[in-house]
């Protein structure tokens, strides 16, 4: 019943529709619950639809839909009043007292709220304290914990939206076990404050999973599927916006926030190298948000940014080292050089850190560089290399039949100076895997053929480096040459490569041979005359 007729040519009509087709006819005059005019409609619901009746139901479906529509929405529900009456069933007042009185339920039908909730994005972000902002979050996101950053804006142009972004302080549970769980995302995509849905992929990309918020579109069609997001330009530049923004706040809070930002990284920093290694359109923003363990920053972590400014005059390349935890990566063999030139070194000690990596591929103009791998250059004078060239041409023989001796142990033996204190390591191709990433690659196999053929590929990977300078190798060497054939001879090769292996992470091929080649070694030490017999002693006094 519209109002804009004169008061004595008003009528109501009536709109009926099955579906597929639709009558409108004039109706007889009712009360449009208590409005001299508006429209009222009447839904006929089917059997299997009976839920839709309960209050209770409607109640969650207006919250969790339309909880911020700008207009009110109001539900007929039932509710429980109490009334004081006279207790009958007591005994009566005594002279000049009050009856007792009792409280009687009463059912009352009465029009309630749905939508109390301002939305709060739509306010100036200016005008709007740290304290609402926590609240609304707490209240929206079923939080406790407060927010580490805020991120209020509002874009207009070809596009108009607003949006608010929280990222968690601590991480959010829905996403401890599984750190891209379909129930741990929470961006709630609004279209004229009407809810759409929160389980969008594509409003922010996976390595935002953990963020919450709220993205409001006055663009996007209220029947908005997830089909037509996928086509959506508009939701295109939304999402560009937005991730923008929130790194933008992360990068306010690395360098205003040191603190907060490392309580961040801790949380949160996987989920950034997985962006850098799956999302190539933002993989030169993440490379300076990167932190890793370094030889030179002890307990703190280093990112790309300040590892380029710690660098040495000449220096070329960002160099790093592969092990499973720090400790593993300090004593690394290919450490030794590291240490002596003074070169910083960072630790990649996840398997996840060696795959962002190879990534990252360079920073600022300098190469990643794995020091376990061949091809290692730190750097030698004219005379340094003429020096190294004759010692290698000294121990080609040795190198030669160090590979023989081995077999499919190793791809091959060389000589090499990356070693200072240890006689030989294992190092990789320029393609091959760290004994780390090895380890995890095999987990994902399935079948016990695949974890065979995987084994053979990834040993014959390994390179046998040996260091010229130290005396296991000057004695092997003079072994080969006085007597290669000797079961001393033979243990001697093995133990050099089996105690690089272990050294360098990787697993040998028999623990029980490797142990009783030690043992023979501590036997053989003890063989001086003093071994299985008895040892007379005098006491001297004093």
């Amino acid at each position: 019943k519209g109002f804009q007729d004169e008061e004595a040519e008003r009528k109501t009509w009536k709109w009926t529709s099955q579906g597929s087709s639709f009558t409108l006819q004039e109706a007889p005059e009712e009360a449009l619950f208590g409005e001299q005019s508006g429209t009222k409609i009447v839904l006929h619901l089917r059997e299997e639809a009976q839920e839709y009746l309960d209050s209770g139901k409607l109640a969650d479906l207006l919250k969790k839909y339309s909880e911020f529509i700008t207009f009110p929405i109001e539900l007929w529900n039932e509710k429980v009043q109490y009334d004081q009456v006279v207790d009958e069933t007591a005994p009566p007042p005594k002279e000049g007292e009050k009856p007792k009185m009792k409280s009687v339920p009463r059912s009352v039908f009465q029009w309630e709220q749905m939508n109390k909730m301002k939305p709060i994005w739509l306010r100036n972000p200016e005008v709007v304290n740290s304290s609402e902002y926590s609240e609304f979050y707490k209240t929206t996101f079923k939080a406790f914990d407060e927010p580490l950053t805020t991120t209020h804006f509002k874009v207009e142009g070809q596009i108009e939206f607003r949006a608010l972004v929280f990222i968690p302080t601590t991480m959010p549970f829905e996403l401890t076990r599984d750190m891209f769980a379909e129930a741990g995302r929470s961006m709630r995509l609004y279209v004229k404050r009407v809810f759409i849905n929160d389980k969008f992929e594509d409003l922010v990309p996976r390595w935002l999973t953990f963020a919450r918020g709220v993205v409001d579109s006055e663009d996007l069609p209220l029947n908005v599927g997830r089909e037509i997001l996928q086509k959506s330009r508009t939701l295109k530049i939304i999402r560009k916006r937005v991730v923008r923004k929130v790194l933008d706040s992360i990068d306010d809070l690395r360098e205003t926030e040191p603190e907060k930002y490392d309580q961040f990284w801790s949380s949160y920093g996987k989920y950034f190298k997985v962006g850098l290694v799956e999302d190539l359109d933002y993989k030169d923003e993440l490379k300076r948000f990167v932190r890793f363990f370094s030889s030179k920053s002890a307990d703190n972590m280093t990112s790309l940014s300040e590892y380029v400014s710690h660098m040495k005059e000449g220096q070329q390349e960002i160099y790093f080292v592969t092990g499973e935890g720090k400790r593993a990566a300090e004593i690394a063999p290919a450490m030794e050089k590291m240490k002596q030139k003074d070169y910083e070194v960072l630790y990649m000690i996840d398997p996840l850190d060696e795959i962002c990596s190879q990534s990252i591929v360079d920073f600022e103009g300098h190469k990643m560089m794995d020091i376990n791998k061949a091809g290692l250059d730190l750097g030698k004078s004219e005379d340094e290399k003429q020096a190294m060239e004759d010692t290698i041409k000294e121990y080609e023989g040795l190198a030669t039949w160090l590979k023989k001796q081995l077999g499919e142990r190793v791809q091959k033996v060389q000589v090499g100076d990356r070693l200072v204190d240890s006689p030989a390591t294992l190092v990789q191709g320029e393609w091959g895997m760290s004994p780390m990433m090895q380890r995890y690659m095999k987990s994902q196999t399935t079948s016990s053929a695949s974890d065979s053929a995987f084994a053979i590929g990834s040993r014959n990977q390994a390179i046998l480096e040996i260091n010229p300078s130290h005396g296991v190798i000057k004695q092997l060497k003079n072994a080969m040459e006085t007597a290669p054939d000797a079961d001393e001879t033979e243990d001697m090769v093995l133990m050099l490569y089996e105690t690089a292996a272990l050294i360098g992470g990787y697993t040998i091929e028999d623990p029980g041979d490797f142990a009783k080649r030690v043992t023979k070694l501590m036997e053989s030490m003890g063989s001086d005359g003093t071994s299985g017999g008895s040892v007379d002693a005098e006491v001297i006094a004093p």
